[in-house]
C-alpha cells in the first residue's frame, strides 16, 4: 500500500481511482463496511484502485483543539488498518485552517477531480465536507454527474447503536470494553514503550509492563481488565501472553499522578520488557479503581483479579 502525505507525491499518471474520504479514527466497523462497498464499487466500474483519504491531525484539533476528542488510533495504526481493511492508496492531507477554508467545490476540484482523478466516490451517508461543512452527497451527486463521477451513499452501521468512533469512546469512557469491541470489530488495543516504574509491583509478586497513555489518546476507564500483552519487537515479537492490566495512578500509593496502563503477564516473572514495544489488548472488565485502606487488601484484591482474567481469558 502506498501512502502520500503531500498532494505533489501522488503520481501523475495515477489513472481513475474510486475514493473514500473520512478520519478513519479507530478503523471500527461502519469504516471497513465503506471500505469493502468501495472494493466492490471499484470492480463494477472497471478501476484498480481504491483511495482512501483521511487527515492528521484530526480536523477539530486545529479547528476547536479545546474539543478535540481523544484519537483511538495514531495516524500510523489508522494506515496499517486501511490497510487491511482493503484500499490500496492513501492520501493523507495535513489538515491546516487553509484547507479548512475551502469551499466543497474547491474541495472536489482539488482533490477528487485534480489529484485523485476520481471515478466514483464512496462515503457514509452523513459525511461532510468544505468550509463549514457546507458540502454533503447531494451535492457530491451533483458534481459526479457534471464531472462524470459518481457517489456511492452507504447507510450508517450499527444497530441500535450506530457504530460510530464517537460511541467507541463513549464505550471506553465508561469502562465497557465489550461494547468498544463490539463496534470495533476486534479488541480495543493500546501501544506504547514500556518504561520503567517504581518496581513497586514487582515487590508485591506482580510485576507489571507499564506504558503511560498517550496525550491526546483514548484509553479505557481506570480500574482493572482482563486482556492479552503482545511484543513488538526483538527476537520475541509476535509473542503474545494472557495478562491482568490496570488503567489509571494506582491511588493506594499518595504522590502517583502520571496514567498508565500497567499489564501483569499471568504467571510470569521472567519476562524483560523495558524499552520494548508492545500492544495491550482489552477483553473485559472486571472492576472499578479503588483506594485500598493496606497493602494486605489490595494483594486480597490482585490475586482475585489474576483468578478471573484466568478464568475469563481460559474460555
Amino acid at each position: 500500500m502506498r501512502v502520500w502525505r503531500d498532494f505533489s507525491e501522488v503520481p501523475s499518471d495515477l489513472g481513475r481511482t474510486v475514493v473514500t474520504i473520512g478520519n478513519f479514527d479507530g478503523m471500527h466497523l461502519g469504516h471497513q463496511h465503506v471500505v469493502r462497498r468501495a472494493r466492490e464499487v471499484a470492480a463494477e466500474v472497471g478501476v484498480d484502485h481504491v483511495v482512501a483519504v483521511t487527515f492528521d491531525p484530526h480536523p477539530i484539533a486545529v479547528l476547536r483543539p479545546e474539543h478535540a476528542p481523544p484519537t483511538l488510533t495514531t495516524i500510523e495504526e489508522r494506515l496499517r488498518l486501511l490497510g487491511e481493511a482493503g484500499v490500496d492508496d492513501v492520501l493523507v492531507i495535513p489538515f491546516s485552517r487553509d484547507i479548512a477554508a475551502w469551499t466543497p467545490a474547491e474541495f472536489i476540484q482539488r482533490i477528487l477531480l485534480d489529484t485523485l482523478h476520481v471515478r466514483a466516490v464512496v462515503v457514509g451517508a452523513n459525511f461532510r465536507f468544505g468550509n463549514r461543512a457546507a458540502g454533503d452527497c447531494n451535492l457530491l451527486r451533483e458534481a459526479g454527474a457534471a464531472h462524470d463521477f459518481v457517489l456511492e451513499e452507504v447507510s450508517l452501521d450499527g444497530g441500535p447503536q450506530v457504530w460510530s468512533s464517537t460511541y467507541v469512546r463513549t464505550c471506553l469512557a465508561a469502562g465497557d470494553v465489550t461494547g468498544a469491541a463490539e463496534a470495533l470489530g476486534r479488541p480495543f488495543t493500546t501501544r506504547g514503550v514500556v518504561v520503567e516504574g517504581d518496581k513497586r509491583g514487582r515487590e508485591l509478586g506482580y510485576p507489571t509492563a507499564n506504558v503511560p497513555v498517550r496525550p491526546g489518546a483514548a484509553a479505557p476507564a481506570d480500574g482493572v481488565y482482563a486482556g492479552r500483552l503482545t511484543v513488538l519487537d526483538g527476537p520475541d515479537a509476535g509473542s503474545s501472553y494472557p495478562a491482568a492490566i490496570s488503567v489509571g495512578t494506582n491511588p493506594t500509593f499518595a504522590g502517583e499522578r502520571e496514567r498508565r496502563v500497567e499489564s501483569y503477564v499471568l504467571d510470569r516473572t521472567d519476562l524483560a520488557l523495558y524499552g520494548r514495544e508492545v500492544e495491550v489488548e482489552f477483553v473485559e472488565r472486571l472492576r472499578g479503581m479503588v483506594r485500598f485502606d493496606s497493602v494486605d487488601d489490595l494483594l486480597k484484591a490482585m490475586a482475585d483479579d489474576v483468578a478471573r482474567a484466568r478464568t475469563i481469558l481460559a474460555g
